[in-house]
């Protein structure tokens, strides 16, 4: 019973934080394609909600939410099958739950929760020998997103080392079938990105945390037994990497099967850390002691970063300004009675649509104004710095 009540605080304070968040956050541009001009199933699931609790930023992001919740739930029940410990499965849920990229996936209109909730499904369903079930989930995801050609090779893999030839054969046909459907983005110059590719899963995972990672892949793959979790995880990261000595990687499509290592990570460090006498365990103690204040102080930064902008010179180059500002603008654009202003930037333009503001009118919304006495002025302020400037000409 106190597991289950360890887990369900777990759930109920991520969720808790994840819905406050929403309020402190505007649509970008990227979410406001997708939820306008997207055909994707991510674009659908926004509309769905949308059409039941109005259009606002908390029906826009519940649904990914909610994916969030149901992919803990299910880190927790696959973690059962080989974390034996009852400490050992509440701490994988607990930093999953922390993880600053899957934070960014639960609140921003994305296809990254789809993914990873949907494939943590088909690997519940199989490792609990639910197997017809399972590849009909497997059929499924074909249809919902392109990013899933990372899951049937993965399979492919897992499968030959098993020797499932059924398996195998499925997830080769599926695999093609993927390919023919959704192609394959090898376009444009030869160029290296893999350092830009560490740094974007440091980003995801947090720095130090994310070594660790790389350690438990690596320590499974010379000494432990290798399960499916590991060849879906290790696969993904290994082409994301090699692909990105060529050309510029999309870990949208790469990093959501990464992050499901997790309990894998966790059991390394446990068998690692009781192996020892307590009087040998001091060393893993503080090591894991400080990944984890690192990691709660990135995760921490991801719902509190409006503060940080006094920090910035440029306000553009903080981390959240592409999903901030506009909420602010729009409610300034309303206190002044202006439902409609034609707005010059068209990606602003469908940002404001999405908060009831009209691209049309007598008056025009800029940016820049060399006239300024001629013009009203908005500024939007985050901790007595401005970081956006807005100007109402006739």
């Amino acid at each position: 019973m106190k597991e289950n009540l360890q887990l369900a605080l777990i759930l109920l304070l991520s969720s808790i934080f994840l819905v406050l968040e929403t309020n402190s956050i505007s649509i970008s541009a990227n979410e406001a394609q997708i939820f306008f001009d997207g055909t994707s199933a991510t674009h659908y699931v926004s509309h769905l909600f949308i059409g039941l609790l109005g259009q606002n930023d908390l029906a826009l992001r519940l649904p990914f939410i909610i994916l969030n919740i149901l992919s803990l739930f299910l880190i927790y029940k696959i973690g059962k099958l080989f974390l034996k410990r009852k400490i050992d499965r509440i701490f994988s849920v607990a930093i999953f739950a922390l993880l600053p990229g899957i934070n960014s996936s639960a609140i921003l209109v994305n296809s990254s929760a789809l993914v990873i909730f949907l494939t943590l499904l088909f690997i519940y369903l199989y490792m609990y020998d639910y197997k017809i079930t399972s590849y009909a989930v497997l059929v499924f995801v074909l249809f919902v997103d392109n990013s899933f050609s990372i899951l049937y090779l993965s399979l492919i893999f897992y499968a030959m080392s098993r020797k499932n030839n059924k398996l195998l054969i499925f997830s080769l046909i599926l695999f093609g079938i993927s390919m023919y459907m959704y192609g394959f983005d090898s376009g444009g110059k030869p160029k290296g990105y893999f350092v830009d590719t560490l740094g974007l899963y440091a980003a995801i995972f947090s720095p130090f945390l994310f070594l660790y990672y790389i350690y438990s892949l690596y320590r499974i793959l010379i000494k432990e037994d290798k399960n499916l979790l590991w060849y879906i995880s290790f696969v993904a990261f290994a082409f994301s990497l090699l692909l990105s000595i060529r050309q510029r990687v999309y870990l949208e499509d790469f990093a959501p099967f990464t992050t499901l290592a997790i309990p894998l990570m966790v059991g390394v460090f446990f068998n690692s850390y009781r192996v020892r006498l307590p009087k040998f365990r001091k060393w893993h103690k503080s090591v894991a002691v400080f990944v984890l204040l690192f990691l709660m102080l990135n995760t921490f930064l991801t719902f509190v970063n409006k503060p940080l902008y006094p920090l910035f010179k440029n306000p553009k180059r903080h981390f959240a300004y592409k999903n901030q500002i506009v909420k602010e603008l729009a409610n300034e654009l309303k206190s002044k009675k202006l439902y409609k202003i034609n707005i010059i930037n068209t990606k602003l333009a469908k940002r404001l649509k999405f908060y009831g503001i009209t691209n049309s009118g007598d008056k025009i919304l800029v940016q820049n104004s060399f006239d300024t006495k001629k013009t009203d002025m908005i500024k939007i302020v985050y901790y007595g710095t401005i970081v956006a400037r807005f100007y109402i000409k006739e």
